[in-house]
This record gives structure tokens, sequence and C-alpha cells, in this order.
């Protein structure tokens, strides 16, 4: 089986500001993502062969999305679509972008995003699980799906509420040090007891933002890249995992899956966890980030809360996670930052928040509920 290790590179980043902006649309801002993108990578714009997003939450043209954007945007590409996976979506748009590139189907693609959730008023409440089976007995939101696992979580292995919160700690110190974060007031661990219940175990600071923004993330050959504008993020490796099964699985709380995906990933690049350097690990809410430690074998099964207590996860400890301040610090774009800034750590362009010496970034997402996860491993030049 051909393995796509060192032949696809990400070469453009485009980020639009974050966080309330009234008067944009998710259209406007994934164009202007564009825009930035490919003036990050030295590109012009009939170069972008391949077009792939994922509508936002308050976009009416859903499914549609990569029409209305690729008319927006003045492209006619050879290679597009559009997909929706929650959390998922971004690193299996990439790893879709970097499929098509290594079949030859297009030159450079394009993978993009916009959403106005914030101004728009998406909360995110609709009834958890398929239809309305589960809001019947009060179990609503992205919320109560995580809750349930981080009970499990304490009930068997003794996890806390302060291990949860040094998650939300390191993140907001990560964010503090990004000019562009959303969130960057110190918090600590205090701060985050104090916070008012959403679905219990979670208090509000457990809780990823809601947020307006758009990104882009190009990609092309690891050959073509080295005639780019910026040194490329070669991707290593990458996996996928996905379960159609919930609540019928005893162990879905769990999502074992995500460890099928970070087994793949691992595999095709020739890695382990001792070889990441820097993480970029999906956190829709801070118990997320424990179960990704599990999973990606930095500890053992029910010991991710020890394993991030005394900043070990911060900047300088054994493990940096989430250096620009992830979905609960940075901003909430399902998981497309967590890639930008895996890119950014390999082209060593963080400033105060650079991981020193960085060769490996491990980049992970998921999403619906629960059932759809991903990992990447991106290597430095």
């Amino acid at each position: 089986m051909s393995s796509i290790k060192g032949k696809v590179a990400i070469v453009g980043l485009g980020v639009t500001e974050q966080g309330k902006l009234p008067g944009s649309t998710p259209v406007s801002l994934g164009a202007e993502a564009f825009k930035r993108a490919i003036a990050d990578a030295g590109l012009r714009k009939d170069q972008v062969d391949g077009l792939l997003t994922m509508p936002g939450t308050t976009s009416p043209e859903g499914p549609l999305n990569y029409l209305r954007l690729g008319e927006t945007l003045g492209i006619d590409p050879r290679y597009t679509g559009s997909m929706v996976m929650g959390g998922g979506t971004a690193g299996a748009l990439v790893q879709n972008a970097a499929l098509a590139i290594e079949a030859g189907l297009a030159d450079y693609v394009a993978c993009v995003f916009g959403d106005t959730a914030r101004t728009g008023g998406n909360k995110f409440n609709r009834a958890s699980g398929w239809g309305d089976s589960w809001g019947l007995w009060g179990m609503y939101g992205a919320a109560a799906n995580s809750a349930v696992a981080a009970s499990r979580h304490m009930a068997l292995y003794g996890t806390t509420s302060r291990q949860l919160a040094e998650v939300a700690v390191a993140c907001r110190y990560h964010a503090s040090l990004n000019p562009h974060a959303v969130m960057r007031d110190p918090m600590t661990i205090e701060d985050h007891q104090a916070s008012r219940w959403i679905v219990e175990p979670f208090r509000l600071l457990d809780c990823c933002l809601i947020s307006d923004g758009g990104v882009c993330i190009i990609l092309t050959s690891a050959e073509r890249a080295r005639d780019l504008r910026q040194p490329p993020a070669i991707i290593g490796g990458m996996g996928q995992a996905y379960t159609t099964r919930n609540m019928e699985r005893e162990d879905w709380w769990y999502v074992p899956h995500q460890k099928e995906a970070l087994s793949r990933a691992y595999a095709m690049a020739g890695v382990g966890p001792s070889d990441v350097d820097v993480a970029q690990l999906y956190d829709n809410f801070t118990m997320s980030v424990l179960l990704w430690l599990e999973h990606a074998g930095f500890c053992g099964v029910g010991e991710a809360g020890s394993f991030v207590e005394g900043g070990r996860i911060q900047l300088g400890g054994d493990l940096p996670v989430n250096t620009a301040g992830g979905n609960l610090s940075e901003s909430y774009m399902e998981g497309w930052l967590h890639i930008v800034e895996g890119a950014r750590q390999m082209r060593g362009e963080c400033g105060s928040r650079q991981v020193e010496g960085a060769e490996t970034c491990l980049v992970t997402g998921r999403g619906m509920t629960l059932n759809c996860s991903n990992a990447m491993i991106l290597h430095r030049a």
C-alpha cells in the first residue's frame, strides 16, 4: 500500500480576526482567509485548482458552500466539494486534499472554513445523539456527551475537577502569549473552580468558546513547496477512524476509535509518542484533552489526570499542548486553528510560544456525537 508520508506539505495559512465580528458572513470570512493564505504562500489565486470547504454553522447554502465560496473567490477548481463532520472536518479535509494532490487530481488545494456562530447566535444546544431521542431525557448539546465521559473517567480512575482545570489553565497561559487569541486574561485553578456549572462535572471554564472567524489552509506537493514563500510543514502521517454507534457500545464514552486514528497516523509516519515534541489536541472540553493523551500513548489508561498536573502540558513542560490556546481560549474554529498552530510550530514562527527545537507535531480532531476522529503528524522541513 502506498504511503503519503513526506510527499505533501502545508504551504499557506490564512486566519481572519476571531471572536465577535458583526457584519461578517461565513463566505466573507472564508474569502478573507483564502486571500491571506495565498499571500502567505506566495501564490496567485489562479494557481489554486482545488477547493475543499466546511460550511459554517450559520451558512445558509449548506452543502453547496463550495459553489458559493468558489463563486466569491472567482476560481474554477478541478477538484472541489464540501464536508461536515463537526470538529473532525478540518483534519478530514486536509487529509482529503493530501490524497488528491498525491493522486494528481490537483496541484494546490485550499481548505476553507468560515463561520459566524458567535454573532449568529449558535449555541450548539440541539439534542445529542440521533434525532431527538437523547433530548427526551434531558441530554442536550455536545457538553452532555463529554460530561458523561468525564464522570465515568472520574468514577473509574479518580480524575478530579482540579485536574481538568490544569488543561484550561495551560490553554489560557498559551493564549496569553498569542496576540490573536480571544481570551488572554490570566486564569488560575481557583478561577476555574469558581466558574459556574454548565453540566456537571463541567464548569464554564471547561468548555470551548463560540466564535466568528475564517481559516484557510493550502497544501501542495513537498516538491512544489520548495519554491514557495514559507517553509513547509510536511505531512508525515495521517489517520482517521469512525464509529456509527453510540450508547449501544458500553465503551462509547471513552471514544476508543480515537486511538485507532492515532495508531494509523503513527504507523504511516513511522513515529511514536516519544517522538512528538508538541501536540495540538482537539479540546471542545477539557476532558477531551485527557482522553487524547491516553489514546496517543503519552500516559496509560486512567493516568491523564495526574499526567497534566504541575504544568506538564504547558510550554517548558514535558509535552506542550495547544500552544496557541486551543478551542478553550484561542478561538473556536472547530479544530481548524489546531492545524494552523501545528504548521506554525513546524515553521518555527510562534515567537514566545515557540517550542524550542520542535521537529514533530501531533494534531488531532474529533466531531459530531463523538463519532468522528482523525490525527496527523507534521514535521519540520
